[in-house]
């Protein structure tokens, strides 16, 4: 006869006993990091735990069956997938097979020591235990992700590898090394705690504008918020509508320049663009005023016209990256805005029939309309196309990021920074390599300290190691306006740099991409701009995350991407999964002949930077904005 230690007790008891349990879980949780107990503060780069716990777990005393409920048919499953998980790994290797699935634990260094293959194993099935409660809370989506989210961090902090006394491996090293791992291990986390965050690579070895951000150009005009970066060319001839590149504020833009051979700006330049990049300033107390509207006006839009300005060009094609692209749209907005006011609007060009097929050895693609759209009276819209990559408009669906959202922690923000004041780059570094816990945070805690390591050279980590600050009132009004209140997808519910925008007013052609994997922009979140756009639009998805689904040359010959052959763009993702088929290799194949389209005649090649006395060479790319520390 099986043993079922709830067999005897009602829903209601069972919901009453995990209630209970959940209950002394949470005030645990939430006393994490205060006064006697282990936290964060201390360790370098790394945030308050206690109150990224505190903002994400509901209060003890909320648990009711109406506040926080759990299934008890649900329970009941995940009592017996303990019982059966505990009773396999008591068998011989059972242990041992449970190990080998987790990267923490696969060597044999755990599974060879019975007491140390037993605490992993324990643990791992605890864990699975936790995050099956967590889903099986009975609650609206937000709750339920903040319970899962807390109870995921607390776990990845918890994990026995995280603790020399309990880390095999650590342990190994240290005799092997007669304790010089131990001694690099504390002279590693000294060093990580003068420069205020975790080393994810060896940094030493990187230098901005030597072996990282290397494309040759020159800034060819600058103000208090941006240099703009004028690329020479690689070809004889360019196409006449010059290309500008608007990267992240939040980041450096390098990262769309990290090596010759990754480069999505030495891509573009060698396809025949004419190639602009924005790098942002890294704000100090001197821009710790500055408003959205700043970066709108004096930023995204005077980029634009700056390039036009040296270029010649009646029209330009644009680029967005992430918050850089939530920003151009913005800026996009405005433009329309005005040019309708001035010119009158204009109906958004009618489709063209589907294209022939490509050169040789391409695939057949449908191909949207390269018509301009233009007022009535033949002024032509400033912008050609725009390229969305990672870029929320819509905010419906923003991921995990919704955890760390909700009218007290934006009123929190807005009375912190609202009127002036800088969020700290390495804060906004840190929650977002919370997000991913195990592979941003505690595999370099252990690495670095308990086994003494220097983590090898990587270009794209060091590039994350080097945050920029925002400034307050920017970053406030982000919060609560796109984030918390969705404003952006709304007709006329902003008003911007004195316009009352409308993104449905847009009717440029539009490329927008978005990554499989992406935890930062959900791909939902990337597809949802289709709906909101309103000219003609050609989605793709990339396989991989955030980055990596960006950065993927196609001399790499790695990942695949999918669109669909028929251009229909249903209301959701899930309906264009359905008719969409995957390709090989990089999207940016896909996207050079899409850009080419818009790019105009191709004109001879300029033979120096800028544009007589008015624009000229002020220094080398990548100029000393971007070389400036949080």
């Amino acid at each position: 006869m099986n043993f079922d230690p709830l067999a005897g007790l009602s829903g209601q008891s069972v919901q009453q006993f995990w209630n209970e349990q959940w209950s002394r879980t949470l005030q645990t949780l939430q006393q994490l990091g205060q006064p006697g107990l282990p936290g964060t503060q201390g360790m370098p780069g790394m945030p308050d735990m206690a109150q990224a716990w505190k903002a994400a777990v509901p209060e003890p005393g909320a648990l009711s069956e109406n506040a926080l409920s759990l299934d008890p048919e649900k329970l009941l499953e995940l009592q017996r997938q303990y019982l059966d998980g505990a009773k396999a790994m008591a068998e011989q290797g059972g242990a041992q097979a449970l190990l080998a699935k987790d990267k923490r634990f696969n060597t044999e260094s755990w599974a060879g020591n019975p007491l140390t293959a037993a605490t992993a194993a324990t643990y791992l099935l605890n864990s699975r235990m936790l995050m099956g409660l967590a889903d099986a809370v009975q609650a609206d989506d937000k709750t339920r992700n903040r319970v899962r989210f807390a109870i995921e961090q607390w776990l990845a902090a918890m994990a026995p590898s995280n603790f020399l006394a309990l880390n095999a491996e650590a342990q190994k090293k240290a005799i092997e090394t007669q304790g010089e791992s131990l001694a690099q291990g504390v002279a590693n986390l000294l060093a990580d705690m003068r420069q205020g965050h975790v080393s994810m690579t060896d940094e030493s070895l990187f230098t901005v504008g030597k072996n990282v951000a290397t494309t040759e150009g020159a800034v060819v005009f600058e103000n208090e918020l941006f240099q703009l970066i004028e690329y020479k060319p690689l070809t004889d001839k360019v196409h006449e509508r010059p290309f500008l590149m608007v990267p992240p504020c939040i980041n450096k833009f390098y990262i769309l320049d990290l090596q010759p051979d990754n480069s999505l700006i030495r891509y573009a330049v060698s396809q025949g663009h004419r190639t602009f990049v924005m790098s942002w300033r890294n704000p100090d107390e001197s821009l710790a005023r500055k408003t959205w509207d700043n970066y709108i006006e004096d930023g995204v839009l005077t980029g634009i016209r700056v390039a036009r300005e040296i270029a010649g060009a009646e029209q330009i094609n644009v680029l967005g990256f992430c918050v850089g692209g939530t920003m151009l749209s913005t800026a996009l907005a405005v433009l329309q805005a005005r040019h309708d006011r001035e010119h009158g609007a204009a109906a958004a060009p009618a489709a063209k029939a589907p294209a022939a097929k490509r050169a040789a050895g391409s695939r057949s693609a449908t191909r949207t309309s390269t018509a301009r759209a233009t007022a009535p009276a033949g002024v032509p819209f400033p912008v050609a196309s725009v390229t969305l990559l990672t870029t929320f408009i819509d905010f419906s669906d923003t991921g995990i990021l919704d955890v760390f959202i909700d009218e007290s922690v934006v009123r929190f923000r807005e009375m912190q920074m609202g009127e002036g004041g800088l969020m700290k780059g390495q804060d906004l570094a840190s929650t977002f390599s919370f997000l991913r816990p195990n592979d941003l945070v505690w595999n370099y805690v252990v690495g670095n300290y308990l086994k003494g390591e220097t983590p090898p050279p990587f270009d794209l980590l060091y590039w994350n190691s080097d945050s920029t600050n925002l400034p307050g009132p920017y970053y406030a009004w982000y919060l609560r306006n796109l984030y918390l209140e969705n404003k952006l997808a709304q007709p006329g519910a902003l008003t911007v740099c004195g316009e009352r925008i409308d993104m449905h007013q847009l009717r440029l052609p539009a490329y927008i991409y978005g990554s499989r994997e992406d935890h930062i922009v959900p791909v939902g979140g990337s597809y949802a701009s289709t709906q909101v756009l309103g000219g003609e639009k050609r989605f793709v998805m990339g396989a991989s995350g955030h980055i990596a689904g960006v950065i993927n040359p196609p001399a790499k010959k790695k990942r695949s991407y999918w669109l669909r052959e028929d251009g229909q763009l249903p209301a959701t993702l899930k309906e264009w999964q359905a008719g969409a088929d995957e390709y090989p290799g990089s999207w940016w194949a896909d996207w050079s002949p899409w850009l080419a389209e818009h790019g105009g005649k191709l004109v001879a090649a300029p033979k120096q930077y800028g544009k007589g006395r008015e624009y000229t060479a002020i220094e080398p790319a990548p100029g000393r904005y971007v070389l400036v520390k949080a």
